[in-house]
């Protein structure tokens, strides 16, 4: 006889200023699959941190069911933020993710919430992902994460995902390790998520789609600068990892993007700096390095140059 699986009891820790789209693809294939079985596969329960709600990213306030002193044991516990989850530092939070974890309760965090579980501690010699709006601050903050680039990332009992839409590919492998990867698959038809993107599915358009050429040694250049942000390649570097000559390169970045190649490099690593200083609490000079400028006045100089401001007024945090 079949041992039928036991209701599954998942946790849902909401800090304010979580996107609503990312925690309804992370609980909504719950609640389709207790439809399509008729019988209740999964619980969910919401707690935020004062144990009476979080506001979402939209400003809509998302009750709690439970709080961090009085709650059920967890299956799996999924925490969700977003905007800039650097300036979240509530201790008891931190604490009871530390207590879940030494109970052996599988923790995951979705969006900005990987940044969360990174900063109680919890993701040591772990793989993870993170929101792409985020993974330069972690890297920095946290050089020694194993961190990837992927839509999310199962290690043991981590659980992370990038958020936007990828926790419905992250809840369709999860539904399938317990019932199956043909009930799974019915549960992501509900939602017309025909397309199942396997977990190391790139987060962002292709660099085709983002910067509009399609010459592939511009292409390969462009993903090595992406790369290489915290340690500058040389245009002979770029050169080589192109398979064109530095003059040959120069030419096509000139004609296609309107710049030479290092121009456009050191754009790359400054667009990565002012999203370092309005979304981290990274110290400028910190910054500075982790973008591969050599000290604080050069770096202050140039994103005066591309941007009209000095770091300090691009600050937000």
């Amino acid at each position: 006889m079949v041992k039928t699986p036991k209701t599954q009891h998942i946790g849902c820790v909401l800090i304010d200023g979580f996107a609503l789209m990312s925690f309804a693809a992370a609980t909504e294939p719950f609640r389709a699959a207790n439809l399509l079985a008729g019988r209740q596969l999964y619980r969910t329960t919401n707690i935020s941190v004062d144990g009476i709600g979080a506001v979402t990213s939209s400003g809509a306030r998302i009750p709690s069911d439970q709080s961090f002193d009085n709650h059920e044991p967890f299956d799996l516990l999924l925490v969700a933020a977003g905007g800039n989850p650097w300036t979240f530092d509530n201790r008891r939070t931190f604490a009871f993710l530390q207590r879940m974890a030494a109970h052996g309760v599988r923790i995951g965090g979705v969006s900005g919430g990987p940044v969360i579980l990174a900063r109680a501690g919890l993701m040591k010699e772990r793989r993870m992902t993170v929101h792409w709006e985020h993974a330069a601050a972690l890297s920095a903050h946290h050089p020694d994460l194993l961190l990837e680039r992927s839509l999310y990332v199962i290690d043991r009992d981590r659980v992370t995902c990038a958020g936007g839409t990828a926790p419905m590919d992250l809840m369709h492998a999860l539904i399938a390790e317990t019932h199956g990867a043909r009930f799974a698959r019915q549960v992501s038809d509900w939602f017309l998520h025909t397309e199942i993107r396997p977990s190391g599915g790139p987060q962002r358009a292709g660099l085709i789609e983002r910067y509009g050429v399609t010459q592939p040694g511009i292409i390969a250049a462009i993903e090595a600068m992406e790369n290489h942000i915290a340690n500058p390649l040389k245009l002979d570097d770029l050169a080589a990892m192109s398979g064109l000559g530095k003059r040959q390169l120069n030419r096509l970045f000139t004609t296609h993007m309107g710049r030479s190649t290092m121009q456009i490099y050191k754009s790359i690593r400054l667009a990565t700096a002012q999203r370092l200083l309005s979304g981290s609490t990274l110290s400028i000079t910190e910054i500075a390095f982790a973008t591969g400028f050599s000290g604080s006045a050069h770096f202050s100089n140039a994103i005066k140059a591309e941007f009209g401001k000095n770091p300090a007024r691009l600050r937000t945090l």
